[in-house]
């Protein structure tokens, strides 16, 4: 099936890869970034459609013990709208249940929190921020 996609945890990506989806939907990409971030996850949910294309990615990164964090939801932007970024975060948030997290934290924008609160059953909370990268 021409629409048919793909879902696998841990599944070998390469930087390259990383950069096309991310400037698929017109992200800014940052070459090596995978490179250096994946040896710190739990793992990672990547979608792929019949010619092997990625076109979903999630990652969770972990501390080691009870809590996980995912982060970097992404969906190519040709392949949008189709339930590839919900199926990716539900099969992350069972990969984290099964190795033992007791807590899967995420933050987001304010206009993805229909995505993350109705579509993927995250419950708000409260929380703190600092940015680090605010004059100080």
């Amino acid at each position: 099936m021409r629409d048919e996609i793909t879902y696998t945890w841990r599944d070998p990506l390469t930087d390259d890869e990383m950069v096309d989806l991310v400037q698929s939907h017109g992200g800014y990409a940052v070459a090596g970034w995978w490179d250096q971030i994946s040896q710190h996850s739990l793992g990672w949910v990547s979608a792929r459609d019949h010619r092997g294309l990625l076109v979903g990615f999630v990652n969770v990164a972990w501390d080691g013990g009870d809590h996980a964090f995912l982060m970097d939801t992404k969906t190519r932007g040709s392949h949008q709208r189709r339930g590839i970024a919900t199926t990716v975060v539900g099969l992350a948030v069972a990969r984290a249940r099964a190795a033992g997290c007791a807590w899967l934290h995420v933050d987001f924008a304010p206009e993805l929190g229909a995505f993350y609160f109705d579509a993927c059953g995250f419950q708000p909370t409260d929380a703190g921020l600092i940015d680090l990268e605010a004059p100080t």
